[in-house]
């Protein structure tokens, strides 16, 4: 029995997953979260086997409970899921440890696919992520800046683009402000901005920004 957990702050879309998974006799709900803190507390006291992980989450991001669960959770797999289509996230999160990634338009067959590939330890993406993927591999240069970034760059990124404070991201990632600063000028350099506010253009310009 594969133990599965829903992450995704929209109670129907929970709801629209407990049902295409309701009728699968090896799959089981572990538990679901409606933001990226109440998965990180559900998984301390319920183990799972597979997390369904929406990027845009209220307070901590996917990206950081991407990023949580990497450095705690090795033998859990996780297929984002999300309305963000694979050329703004696939490859930079694939890249930083996700299992699988699917947009939530895809058909039930294909998410019950995924999540039986990942928990058998292999990586399962949509055809599009696939040939994004075999672009980057083939160094045929069309990556985008911020599909390079590491993933706390990423997750700095993120909330520098929705206008935090380096304080404020110092506080939510337990970094200290010195380390914050230190990411901010780096991250200025490698996507070739001047400020937070182009930072931020870029961010909307690419179609990454995650309320």
């Amino acid at each position: 029995m594969l133990r599965i957990a829903i992450v995704d702050d929209h109670n129907i879309v929970r709801a629209g997953f407990r049902e295409m998974l309701a009728e699968e006799s090896d799959l089981q709900i572990a538990f679901e979260a409606a933001s990226g803190e109440a998965a990180l507390a559900a998984l301390r006291e319920t183990p799972c086997d597979v997390m369904l992980l929406d990027l845009a989450l209220p307070g901590q991001s996917g990206v950081d409970v991407l990023h949580a669960v990497r450095q705690r959770y090795e033998d859990l797999r996780v297929v984002v899921l999300t309305g963000f289509p694979e050329e703004r996230y696939a490859v930079a999160l694939i890249r930083q440890g996700a299992d699988g990634y699917l947009c939530k338009d895809c058909e039930a067959e294909e998410l019950i696919r995924a999540i039986r590939t990942v928990a058998q330890g292999r990586r399962y993406v949509s055809a599009r992520a696939a040939g994004l993927l075999a672009d980057e591999l083939a160094g045929d240069g069309t990556a985008a800046p911020h599909e390079q970034l590491s993933p706390r760059e990423l997750q700095v990124f993120q909330r520098l683009a929705r206008g935090e404070s380096v304080s404020e991201i110092a506080t939510a990632l337990t970094l200290s402000v010195k380390t914050v600063s230190t990411y901010r000028t780096r991250l200025l350099d490698k996507l070739g901005v001047d400020s937070n506010a182009e930072l931020a253009a870029y961010a909307i310009r690419h179609g990454v920004m995650v309320e």
